[in-house]
């Protein structure tokens, strides 16, 4: 399995389609291993060379004692394209991975050609600050699958939790929390909140060139639909997008129309 040393730590990365084709760089949100993006690479994979990461405190990479910042994560992908001698690259960041997508668009301009910023933030008001303190005060004191219907409870939208055969995926996925083989550990996770709640891009988001894809849930209430109009308005070259009744995690529960609708915008940037 492969790893880089980069930005001091080592960090693993996997990726999946034709080496000869364009990369694509898939960069997680908080919490989640670069395995999340399967079914989204499965199907990104017959049009691009999927690059996928698992974020420095999560998965395989290292894990060291934080707090971490979304400039620091971005420059470890930064590290990553380097080793892989990759400029100019199309980048999906999904959550937290957006905030990373946008750091890395800001400090290192030539390695990203285009942006899509799933439920992203510029900034957090004091209401996402004190989410992501609870989801640290939850890990804390939480059993993995207690923890993981927490977030189960922050990224679905009714429409799915009242769908029966979602409600009972949603719990399998729990029962998995409890066997996961490497199991975000507390300090890995509060690393990576102390970076969510830091960053505020806001001010340098007008300077990006890049063309960027806003998408999101119009029922999220983890990072809410304000915060990706702000981001869309800051970004002077965006489109935006937003899902009805689907929430965080939209890009499962309208997996069918998410795929190709992400694949056609970056074929056409």
């Amino acid at each position: 399995m492969p790893f880089v040393q980069t930005n001091g730590i080592n960090f693993y990365y996997e990726e999946r389609g034709l080496s000869s084709a364009e990369p694509l760089l898939l960069i997680m949100g908080i919490t989640a291993p670069g395995g999340v993006w399967e079914p989204h690479a499965s199907y990104w994979q017959n049009d691009f060379r999927c690059i996928i990461g698992d974020n420095r405190g999560v998965g395989q990479s290292d894990k060291p004692a934080g707090p971490y910042s979304t400039e620091q994560m971005a420059d470890d992908y930064a590290g990553l394209l380097d080793a892989l001698q990759l400029e100019n690259v199309r980048v999906v960041g999904c959550s937290m991975g957006s905030t990373i997508a946008q750091q890395l668009a800001i400090r290192h301009p030539k390695k990203v050609r285009s942006l899509v910023l799933m439920c992203p933030w510029a900034r957090c008001d004091n209401a996402a600050k004190a989410i992501f303190q609870h989801m640290m005060h939850c890990k804390a004191r939480f059993r993995p699958e207690e923890f993981s219907l927490y977030i189960q409870q922050l990224i679905y939208s009714k429409a799915s939790w009242d769908n029966e055969q979602t409600a009972a995926e949603l719990e399998a996925g729990r029962n998995q929390a409890a066997i996961d083989p490497f199991p975000q550990p507390l300090h890995g996770l509060e690393g990576q909140a102390a970076a969510c709640i830091a960053h505020n891009a806001l001010a340098q988001l007008p300077s990006l060139t890049q063309p960027a894809l806003i998408i999101g849930g119009k029922e999220d209430i983890f990072t809410p639909v304000w915060m990706a109009n702000e981001v869309a308005g800051a970004i002077p070259n965006s489109d935006l997008f937003l899902y009805e009744k689907a929430g965080h995690i939209f890009h499962f529960e309208q997996l069918e129309d998410f795929n190709p609708r992400v694949k056609n915008w970056l074929l056409a940037h």
